[in-house]
């Protein structure tokens, strides 16, 4: 089995160019889970693939990162393929946030008599989660107030951390060994995002160095980080994963059910 994140996005709410920060985790080269669905995150997603997304998570609700729900759901429901098996992996915690931002607008169809939710399978979690034959770990982020932003990980093969300010301590426990760590970076931090100089001062060296930063301003801002000795995620990158820890891999993976 073979992983790699793919990454859709890689620009900050502002950077518009770059695209809203996300990636699709592969596995032997098919998407196995979308991590977040910005406004114009489903183009990319079926550009790249063909079909709409069969798995999404969501690391929290500002609209850079759930903008695209909206579509995908009219995607999803109006097939009857797709409606109501497109799996939506959220933190408990967000669920009241997720469904003030996307979900609670009235006739969500003209005609009515649907629900946002009926195009969705809708699975609330709060350490981790099972998606096909791979445990995910959850781990809470540093963005904005407390409990509305979460990381996702695989042991051993990567972690993506959201929009954050330093999370050493959850870094330590959930990609303390070989993982690729995908981190928010801008060139400079604020009270939401990390900037350079908290890499610098919060992880030591030896994790920096198995970093890929992604959520900066531009491409300038890229270009300066990566001046700086740092590996920046670009759009349509595809950076290739370390193997998953044996302990979070039900082998073979259990077969689709439809």
């Amino acid at each position: 089995m073979s992983l790699a994140l793919h990454f859709l996005g890689v620009g900050s709410a502002q950077a518009v160019e770059l695209g809203s920060s996300g990636a699709v985790l592969e596995r032997d080269g098919a998407p196995l889970l979308l991590i977040d669905c910005g406004p114009e995150t489903l183009t990319r997603y079926l550009g790249a693939y063909g079909s709409a997304p069969r798995a999404v998570y969501v690391t929290h609700t500002h609209m850079d990162h759930v903008a695209g729900l909206e579509r995908l759901f009219y995607r999803a429901y109006f097939d009857p393929a797709l409606k109501g098996t497109v799996k939506l992996y959220a933190h408990a915690a967000l669920l009241p946030h997720l469904q003030a931002r996307v979900a609670d607008y009235p006739n969500v169809i003209a005609e009515g008599g649907a629900n946002f939710w009926d195009a969705f399978q809708l699975i609330a979690c709060s350490r981790g989660f099972w998606h096909q034959g791979l445990w995910f770990d959850v781990f809470p982020t540093r963005h904005h107030a407390p409990n509305t932003s979460f990381g996702i990980a695989v042991r051993g093969a990567f972690a993506w951390t959201g929009d954050t300010r330093p999370i050493p301590e959850q870094l330590a426990h959930h990609a303390g060994t070989r993982e690729i760590v995908a981190h928010d970076c801008a060139l400079v931090g604020n009270p939401s995002h990390t900037g350079l100089d908290d890499l610098e001062r919060d992880y030591p060296l030896a994790l920096r160095e198995r970093m890929i930063l992604y959520h900066y301003g531009s491409a300038g801002d890229g270009a300066a980080i990566a001046a700086r000795g740092y590996r920046i995620a670009r759009r349509d990158e595809r950076v290739a994963l370390p193997p998953a820890d044996p302990a979070s891999v039900i082998t073979p993976p259990p077969a689709l059910v439809t």
